[in-house]
């Protein structure tokens, strides 16, 4: 005879259940279960770590302010996205969205447990980096970025460098190379991918985790005219004037193993925009994705739309107003599931052959 669970294990038992259920109703094949409740609003908790030892140079935060945001000054315009403090608290959000749709694992390739060398490609804030330095006590972390914006303390076996991925390393030096919500950055993935290949060491892994920044409706295809499907449009011109694929993630697991990669996987989850899910961890998820882009709106425009489409801010300030009226329709309004919007997350990560040199 079991003894009878408690409040505690009742709990962890069903946060567990959604947990795998979000899984399940978020990746391929799966279906997203619509709620039939009314919408609530949910908090959310940013769990940054900011423990001991290394800190960064006062001398590198310089940086340059553009249409009443700040940028980067270090290789200035190489990254068309601001980097203030409501950018950075976006960021945070962002990991801790992407953390719960994957059922609280921070990667999906099979590194082990006691890697040694750790790189993350535009660590922005560190969060990740730090908690992979939490989590593998074994390893290195290195976070590169162009902005010096990670906190001023963290755990003695992580550090932070403000560089453009220079690979100060020797090759064949990292276990394990790690980049996500970099897509509207990198201009030649092929290259960094041959890069990444050459400073692993045989066996290594490289993993990606990008968004695809359409918005899809889960009923029928969201119509052209609509402000949230022309906004993204747009901002998708305007980086290809600026030499960025917004889209490049449709053909990254095809690049790695062009590249070389082999036991290349892909992992497709999708992100709901709003509350509209059932399971409560999809509609948490939905709910942090939702307000990452409405908070997001203007700075994910500004950069791409003056310089890339040569609008003033008055243009683009103008055209968010409708842009934001769109995303806030509430689902329960729209009669064929039009609102019923998420954006696709893809997980790609490929292994280095033991046999490379």
């Amino acid at each position: 005879m079991h003894a009878a669970e408690s409040d505690e294990d009742v709990e962890e038992r069903e946060r567990r259940e959604e947990a795998r259920a979000a899984v399940e109703q978020a990746g391929e094949g799966g279906s997203i279960v619509v709620d039939g409740d009314e919408f609530t609003d949910a908090g959310y908790e940013s769990d940054r770590h900011t423990s001991a030892s290394t800190s960064l140079a006062e001398s590198m935060r310089n940086y340059v302010y553009e249409n009443g945001r700040r940028y980067h000054r270090f290789r200035e315009g190489r990254y068309n996205f601001p980097n203030d403090d409501v950018e950075q608290q976006r960021e945070d959000m962002k990991h801790a969205m992407v953390k719960m749709l994957c059922g609280d694992r921070l990667h999906f390739a099979p590194i082990g447990n006691h890697p040694q060398e750790i790189l993350d490609i535009g660590t922005g804030t560190g969060i990740w980096a730090i908690e992979m330095g939490d989590l593998f006590e074994s390893a290195t972390v290195l976070g590169v970025d162009l902005s010096p914006i990670q906190p001023e303390w963290v755990p003695p076996n992580v550090r932070f460098m403000v560089d453009d991925v220079e690979w100060l390393h020797p090759r064949n030096h990292f276990d394990y190379i790690h980049s996500r919500h970099t897509v509207m950055a990198i201009k030649d993935w092929p290259r960094l991918m041959r890069r990444s290949l050459e400073h692993l060491k045989p066996g290594g892994w490289f993993e990606l985790h990008e968004v695809y920044h359409t918005p899809m409706a889960e009923l029928r295809d969201m119509p052209p005219n609509h402000p949230v499907a022309q906004y993204w449009s747009l901002i998708d011109q305007g980086l290809t004037n600026l030499g960025v694929q917004l889209h490049a993630v449709t053909g990254m697991k095809t690049m790695m193993q062009e590249c070389g990669f082999i036991n290349v996987q892909e992992k497709v989850l999708r992100i709901p925009i709003g509350q509209w899910p059932k399971n409560k961890i999809l509609k948490m998820v939905g709910m942090l994705w939702q307000t990452i882009l409405l908070d997001g709106i203007q700075a994910i425009a500004l950069g791409p739309l003056t310089r890339g489409c040569g609008w003033s801010r008055e243009q683009v300030e103008l055209f968010l107003i409708q842009v934001r009226r769109a995303y806030m329709v509430n689902p329960k309004e729209s009669k064929d599931g039009e609102c019923l919007l998420h954006m696709p997350l893809h997980i790609i990560y490929g292994q280095k052959p033991l046999t490379s040199c």
